[in-house]
């Protein structure tokens, strides 16, 4: 087994290759001893998601925490990430864990850990754990009762999803979110947050709202690709004002409109802020990855609210969160976070603040959208994943960091900015942005110009000039 490794978004691995009982216990226990270390009396909140072996991996740390004096509550079932850190805040615990691979392919599955703010823990605590690692494991599984640990009181099963259904309902106007008349599409993705949208929202058309372990054959991520169905009944059956998807942990969010038109989270960011600076005269601090569009720069200006560009990776907004006035936060990969709520990206809580936007004004996502591009002008967005082998990856990024790459085809470089990756300006409105995921064994590119045409052929351009490299 390689080392544990954690990225930007936790450590994740393929099931029963990386992934074992054996390893899960490694990271728990380094957690056990950062813990018991860092505070007198920790506690820690575990939950899980929809993934195969989801319910014994988290069994596995609650005992491995437990043995050590730590108060441990965990789920009562599956649940999302942001219903973990909502549950972190609210039992004063001190550390969340996660056992979820967020929208990675099926097999994989992934330790995620929160710190006490309710967010993403912060890059040094998670170093000092992951440095804490070993690969001598000195807890015996097989000698930790389980009933005995229930018994004493040791664990503690908490209902996290009533907690955050009780949220949702001190915070959002659900019952004129109701009478609006709206009709509301909901995917799952089979994912954690299939019971929220039901029990809140009960006259929603709901897809893929049950338990299935392999998601069908289909990653868990809210992109256009995976989310055929969910377009298809926006299209064909008319009458759908709103459809929302949400990915396998439910911290991911993208949106059709009514005529089923795919809007991802650079577009839901933006309709965020215009609906909550424009037309609720909201007032804060904008975060955004450096990934995400350039259009947040023109929007925000147009506000007159500050911008903070961070890294990639929530838990650089989550830190920022707990420092700022932020009104609303967001990444291109689907995460949102609103300052209403805990400093985490949480897919069904953005989904219903669109929901609201749109009772609120009593206009259609389209007008809503066609508002925005009036403040930044139109644009398109794309990102692919290369999968290229360890040399190839580390030879992409020593040539960006040596200045290599002057243009990409006919598109040439007139500035770079290498804040997290490299990102590369051909105009105004045109850019490519080179970086190494931290969660995947992947080069991911991602490029914005005028339109979906400019934008792809960017993609194109970039990809064979990696991918023809001696």
């Amino acid at each position: 087994m390689d080392r544990i490794k954690f990225g930007t978004d936790g450590w994740r691995a393929v099931i029963a290759k990386d992934y074992t009982i054996a390893s899960v216990a490694k990271a728990a226990y380094a957690t056990t001893l950062w813990l018991t270390r860092k505070y007198k009396n920790p506690a820690a909140v575990i939950g899980y998601d929809c993934r195969f072996g989801g319910e014994m991996f988290m069994e596995a740390v609650a005992k491995i925490l437990a043995s050590k004096g730590i108060r441990v509550y965990i789920s009562e079932q599956f649940v999302s990430t942001p219903m973990v850190s909502l549950g972190v805040v609210k039992l004063k615990a001190n550390c969340g864990i996660m056992i979820s691979a967020c929208n990675s392919p099926v097999n994989y599955n992934g330790y995620r850990l929160k710190g006490d703010h309710g967010g993403p823990m912060f890059e040094k605590d998670v170093k000092d754990i992951e440095n804490l690692i070993s690969s001598e494991n000195e807890i015996d599984l097989e000698l930790l009762n389980w009933n005995y640990m229930l018994e004493q009181g040791l664990i503690q099963y908490i209902n996290l999803e009533t907690l955050y259904i009780k949220e949702i309902r001190d915070k959002f106007p659900l019952e004129r979110i109701q009478e609006s008349q709206l009709k509301f599409a909901f995917d799952a993705m089979f994912g954690s947050g299939q019971n929220i949208i039901k029990k809140l929202l009960p006259e929603t058309y709901l897809l893929h709202c049950d338990v299935n372990p392999a998601f069908n054959g289909i990653p868990p991520d809210p992109v256009r690709k995976n989310l055929h169905e969910l377009a298809e009944l926006m299209i064909h059956n008319k009458g759908f004002d709103y459809g929302l998807a949400v990915d396998g942990d439910a911290d991911c969010i993208a949106v059709f409109d009514a005529d089923g038109n795919f809007i991802d989270a650079n577009l839901v960011l933006l309709l965020l802020i215009h609906y909550l600076a424009g037309y609720k005269e909201e007032k804060g601090k904008v975060a955004a990855g450096f990934s995400s569009t350039e259009k947040v720069k023109k929007i925000c200006d147009h506000y007159e609210l500050p911008l903070i560009h961070t890294k990639i990776g929530f838990r650089e907004i989550a830190k920022i969160m707990t420092e700022e006035t932020i009104m609303v936060a967001g990444e291109e990969s689907g995460g949102i976070a609103l300052g209403n709520h805990i400093p985490e990206r949480d897919g069904l809580w953005a989904g219903l603040m669109v929901a609201q936007a749109l009772v609120d004004t009593g206009k259609s996502l389209r007008q809503l959208l066609d508002e925005v591009y009036s403040i930044t002008g139109p644009f398109a967005f794309e990102r692919i994943d290369l999968e290229l082998n360890r040399i190839m990856r580390t030879r992409v990024i020593e040539n960006c960091k040596n200045e290599v790459y002057k243009s990409f085809s006919s598109f040439k470089v007139s500035s770079t900015v290498s804040l997290d990756g490299y990102k590369y300006y051909f105009s105004e409105n045109q850019w490519l942005l080179i970086r190494a995921s931290g969660t995947e064994p992947v080069i991911r590119l991602y490029a914005e110009a005028e339109t979906p045409e400019i934008t792809h052929d960017i993609i194109t351009a970039a990809r064979n000039t990696l991918m023809n490299e001696d």
